[in-house]
């Protein structure tokens, strides 16, 4: 089953779903940030992404920028900031099976099939 972590309010995301629609494939709607992941979820976002956590982080977030640029962060730490703030997770995240791409630009989820 394919899966899209989407953000409605995001450009790139719209767009990315808008590609999957038009692909005519069967997806699972996530929205994240109505129903946040934890940090085990994220984890397996990240193995399907083959991503360390900080390449997850949108760093031009205000939050980010705020609390936490600047400072030497664990990758569980990372993780825990991501899982706390789900704002701050790139998008869209487009998964099938066990890979996964950052659907920026949408045409990368033709990596998956």
């Amino acid at each position: 089953m394919i899966k899209i972590y989407h953000n409605p309010r995001c450009r790139k995301s719209r767009e990315g779903l808008a590609f999957l629609e038009a692909s005519g494939k069967k997806f699972k709607l996530i929205r994240y940030l109505d129903n946040p992941p934890g940090v085990q979820k994220i984890e397996e976002l990240l193995k399907a992404l083959n991503i360390p956590p900080i390449d997850l982080v949108r760093k031009n977030e205000a939050i980010w920028k705020s609390d936490y640029k600047g400072k030497e962060l664990s990758d569980r730490q990372i993780i825990e900031a991501l899982s706390l703030h789900p704002k701050l997770i790139e998008r869209p995240i487009v998964i099938k099976e066990n890979s996964a791409v950052i659907a920026r630009p949408a045409e990368r989820i033709n990596e998956l099939f």
